[in-house]
């Protein structure tokens, strides 16, 4: 388990602290009482809040910067003490944790309340001045250097633990679909085997009850065929059921209903979990929605928020919309896209866009799917909720 980041920052806030209390024991500042007063105030503006500087390093950078310049002015000959380094380490926070941009605006800043000072006291002149600038363009060209490493492993390490929630979750998808596509095989097979059967018994059943008094030998046949392919027909239900029987899962799960739209919120609550913020819309009333459409809404939803996962970066954003009007339902999924971070991307087995416009349209609907212009993907459906088409023809 990782630590909490305030654990680390308090440890080097106290560390600086002690330097500075160090420093005070010494009496390297002035004496005086208003020149302590504005020793005790810039310390507490540079040291305390290092301690939440990973916390809200934006507003913990400036008051760092602000006691800097509190010093600056009262002291502009005092150019070193330990809590001044703090406009350091949040130059390399900034850096790591926040972008180059606020980090620029920031070494900006730090040469403006460093040098302005100096500059206007005099404090500093000749090759004093040039030894200082070095000094301090040394320090913050290392800071932003540092900095820029540590985000770099923070990104590639964000990336690789999205890709493997991802490649996780798909495996679990695929496993969950193969099982799925096999047990419907198996269904297929169950029909036929039982649809002979029975067609067979009902014959069988008709002509004894002719034979019955008029044959009686042809009668008892006929019931002996009934029994036997009765029998027959359990024995080959048996067998498949037990292939559809898995020795390690709940056999309540057995008797679960094939998903359909009531359980999208909770495929997306499954996605949220695994790190990708989702935004779902439900338009209309879905209660009413076949199980058969019911059941193509939701692959088309659980295939396209993994093809998400796998495909469009770790800091990526989906979004679900569902549309019902009474006569079609509309399916509308799509991302942000983001850039990557991790080379080569993550492989496609290319059958998930070929899947989903095929199950729109058994149920006579179509599918859409291609890039956005902000980079991101979206797949668009529309099937048709006629009462007639509520189930393929089998």
């Amino acid at each position: 388990m990782r630590a909490h980041p305030i654990a680390g920052d308090t440890l080097l806030m106290l560390a600086m602290l002690a330097l500075e209390v160090l420093r005070g024991t010494t009496g390297t500042p002035p004496g005086e009482a208003p020149g302590l007063l504005w020793d005790v105030l810039a310390g507490v503006l540079l040291v305390p809040p290092l301690a939440l500087r990973r916390t809200a390093p934006v507003p913990v950078a400036y008051t760092v910067l602000a006691g800097l310049l509190v010093q600056l002015l009262a002291y502009p000959d005092t150019v070193t003490r330990p809590g001044t380094f703090g406009v350091f380490v949040m130059l390399y926070t900034l850096v790591a944790y926040t972008g180059r941009r606020p980090a620029a605006l920031y070494g900006c800043g730090i040469l403006v309340a460093w040098v302005t000072p100096l500059v206007v006291f005099d404090a500093l002149s000749g090759a004093n001045a040039v030894f200082f600038a070095a000094q301090l363009l040394l320090a913050s060209g290392f800071c932003w250097t540092l900095g820029e490493y540590v985000g770099a492993r923070r990104a590639y390490q964000r990336a690789v633990e999205s890709r493997l929630r991802s490649l996780e979750f798909e495996r679990d998808q695929q496993a969950r679909i193969a099982v799925a596509e096999e047990r419907n095989r198996i269904a297929r097979e169950l029909h036929d085997v039982l649809a002979h059967s029975v067609s067979v018994m009902v014959t069988h059943a008709d002509g004894a009850v002719y034979a019955v008094h008029r044959d009686p030998d042809t009668a008892e046949r006929a019931l002996r065929t009934i029994a036997g392919t009765g029998r027959e027909a359990l024995s080959e239900l048996r067998g498949l059921l037990h292939v559809l029987r898995h020795p390690e899962e709940d056999p309540a799960e057995h008797r679960s209903p094939q998903p359909g739209v009531e359980g999208i919120r909770e495929l997306v609550e499954r996605v949220r979990a695994l790190g990708l913020p989702v935004e779902l819309r439900i338009g209309g009333e879905l209660d009413q929605i076949p199980t058969g459409q019911g059941l193509a809404v939701y692959r088309i939803v659980q295939e396209s928020l993994t093809n998400v996962l796998k495909h469009a970066g770790w800091n990526a954003t989906a979004a679900v919309a569902l549309d019902n009007d009474g006569d079609r339902i509309r399916i509308e999924v799509t991302d942000s896209g983001s850039p990557r971070v991790l080379d080569p991307p993550t492989p496609s087995g290319g059958n998930g866009v070929i899947g989903m416009r095929e199950r729109a349209t058994v149920y006579g609907g179509s599918l859409e799917a291609g890039r956005t212009e902000r980079g991101g993907w979206r797949v668009c459906a529309e099937l048709p909720l006629a009462t007639e088409r509520s189930s393929p023809a089998g």
